[in-house]
């Protein structure tokens, strides 16, 4: 009993820090969303489309090859030959691209935000963008080595910073929305700064530009896959900027970032699973597909919750949070915890494993075309929420084709009645909920309503044998093996 009760306080303090990560773009609405307008925040949104595709060209893919080789190479000077020369030659294409992007800044923000006054804004979110980068191969350490407390104690520092530097700048220095920018600059830089003190002191400096050359054969043919990639997820703001209005970004954009919460809880879980996944596919081959199935159905479950509770409770964290003119962003938030629920089965490393990486620049070119050729009549037709069912349906077209192609090349035993049960619940509760919303029922109707979906769905894992004694202390166990590098 004593080394349970040990268990459940370990599990309870791995989890605080994701919670309070999760909770933190949802509490600092008050603050933000009265100090900036919604044209602001389409400013903002604009500029980072242009900082996330260039960051993505410039990082060449390496951060998938380099979590995949992480684990070819099992000493710790074979590690850190990795490590460090993967960052020297990210921190090389960081500093080019910044470069260029200052040279450049006002004709770049004339085309991306449609005025040449926001060239400053457009050079500074590149930098944080970039900065953020850099420091997640040394998270990526502590993922795969199985430190979940350092990895997710860092990143909560780092947003936790971000957001007082970013509210100093804006309520102080009266910087506007360059100033939520140069808080993320800042708290990434500190964060970088102190990573590379702890690692140097604890790995031993080496780089290894043989290995380095190794992930660069894998990588490079997914650089089409990011080039592409961040085409078809900030193509949809680009629109509605053209389409729209620079506020209706602004709206959109809330909406995703709120959404993204599930997203962000969703990629918690996954730094919890994915080592243990790719640990089975190495040490089991295919063999491994039938267990992995199993073992990631809990964690499907967990994901979809997080999804659920969000999407049905869209409505009362704007309204109670935010100003009316941001309202708008109510839908949105639904649409967008759906689509990053789907992304599960899209973290799943099969292709990566199987070094099928060209393949998956091809299925991010499919995704692109079809977000693109769905997104352009849906904006034309419904603005900014047309947007948001376009991502939707674009998103799960693909995502299915995807899914199809990945089990070909690594055959995971899913429990498919189990899966489709699980989602099934979840996309009819949340656009239940939606409609609900929609037709103006009752709010007390709807409260009632939605309690009630949550409850049916815990009732679901129940029945499933999801919710159950074994699969909690499963969880509890993937968390606990968290372990200090060199310590």
């Amino acid at each position: 009993m004593i080394d349970e009760q040990n268990q459940f306080r370990n599990t309870v303090w791995y989890l605080i820090p994701v919670i309070v990560g999760n909770a933190i773009p949802i509490l600092t609405l008050p603050v933000f969303t009265r100090l900036l307008s919604v044209e602001d925040y389409g400013i903002y949104a604009l500029s980072l489309v242009y900082a996330i595709f260039i960051n993505g060209i410039s990082n060449f893919g390496l951060s998938l090859s380099y979590e995949r080789n992480f684990f070819e190479n099992k000493n710790d000077l074979q590690r850190a030959g990795l490590l460090y020369a993967t960052l020297v030659f990210i921190i090389g294409t960081y500093l080019l691209s910044a470069a260029l992007t200052f040279l450049f800044r006002k004709p770049l923000s004339n085309l991306v935000i449609g005025s040449p006054q926001y060239g400053h804004i457009l050079f500074i979110a590149y930098c944080a963008t970039g900065m953020t980068a850099l420091k997640t191969y040394f998270l990526t350490y502590f993922k795969n080595t199985g430190n979940a407390k350092l990895f997710v104690w860092y990143t909560i520092d780092e947003n936790l910073t971000t957001v007082l530097f970013s509210w100093i700048m804006i309520r102080y220095f009266g910087m506007g929305v360059a100033g939520l920018l140069w808080g993320q600059l800042l708290a990434s830089a500190i964060v970088f700064l102190l990573l590379s003190i702890r690692f140097l002191r604890k790995l031993p400096f080496n780089i290894d530009f043989t290995l380095l050359k190794s992930s660069l054969k894998l990588s490079l043919p997914l650089t089409p896959r990011f080039f592409f990639g961040v085409i078809g997820n900030q193509f949809d703001k680009y629109m509605i900027g053209l389409l729209n209005t620079v506020g209706g970004v602004g709206i959109y954009n809330l909406g995703q970032k709120i959404a993204n919460v599930t997203f962000t809880f969703m990629t918690a879980i996954q730094n919890v699973f994915s080592p243990q996944v790719y640990s089975i596919m190495f040490n089991e081959g295919e063999s491994g597909g039938v267990s992995i199935g199993r073992y990631l159905t809990p964690f499907l479950y967990v994901s979809v919750a997080g999804g659920l509770v969000l999407s049905l409770f869209a409505e009362e964290l704007i309204i109670i949070l935010t100003p009316v003119s941001y309202h708008g962003a109510i839908n949105i938030v639904t649409l967008f915890s759906l689509l990053y629920v789907t992304y599960f089965f899209g973290k799943q490393p099969q292709l990566i494993y199987a070094k099928k990486t060209g393949i998956t620049s091809l299925l991010t070119l499919l995704s692109i075309s079809l977000n693109i050729v769905i997104n352009i009549p849906f904006i034309y037709l419904w603005g900014v929420e047309g947007a948001a069912w376009g991502s939707l349906v674009a998103g799960i077209i693909s995502g299915s084709i995807a899914f199809h192609v990945s089990q070909k090349y690594y055959r995971i035993g899913w429990e498919y009645p189990k899966l489709l049960l699980i989602l099934g619940s979840f996309f009819v509760f949340a656009l239940l909920s939606l409609a609900f919303f929609k037709l103006q029922f009752f709010y007390e109707l709807r409260l009632i309503a939605k309690i009630g979906f949550l409850l049916i769905f815990a009732f679901i894992g129940y029945r499933l044998k999801i919710v159950s004694r074994e699969n909690i202390l499963l969880i509890k166990q993937s968390f606990i093996k968290a372990k200090p590098i060199n310590s």
